[in-house]
């Protein structure tokens, strides 16, 4: 019966996680994985706590193992709404010093999302075939940093 119970609260767990980075996605993991393990635990052979913990392991793997393309479960709630955009000043200032290494003149590497960087984001957009909506994200950012 454990057996039979762990098999499918893995199956069950399988598709958790949530957020854009490893950090994320495996703490995501774990929190959604103890969730329904224990609520598996309640109406199983196994106590509450012995499928929480099954759950946050199975879970918590999951989501280091993944990425946000194979399961996409959306933001994490914990993160803050501006860092999980990607327009909080740590994100833009990473565009602009990208950008401005590959000489699309954002303006000021200063964190400060003005015009001048906007244009300069819808111009790489541009160039490298993504979706132009002059926005400073995460992802933009790692793409920027990729480019030779």
């Amino acid at each position: 019966m454990l057996r039979v119970s762990i098999l499918c609260l893995g199956l069950a767990l399988g598709l958790t996680a949530c957020g854009s980075t490893e950090e994320d996605r495996t703490v995501s993991g774990a929190g959604i994985g103890a969730a329904g393990g224990a609520a598996l635990g309640a109406v199983t052979g196994m106590s509450i706590v012995e499928g929480a913990l099954i759950g946050a392991a199975v879970g918590g793997a999951t989501g280091y193992f993944t990425d946000e393309d194979t399961v996409d479960l959306g933001k994490p709630v914990w993160r803050d709404e501006e860092e999980t955009a990607g327009t909080g000043p740590g994100v833009v200032t990473r565009v602009q010093s990208g950008l401005a290494r590959l000489g699309y003149d954002p303006g000021p590497v200063d964190g400060v999302m003005g015009p001048q960087t906007s244009e300069a984001i819808r111009r790489y957009q541009r160039d490298h075939g993504l979706s132009s909506d002059g926005r400073a994200t995460v992802q933009l950012a790692e793409h920027i940093e990729q480019q030779g």
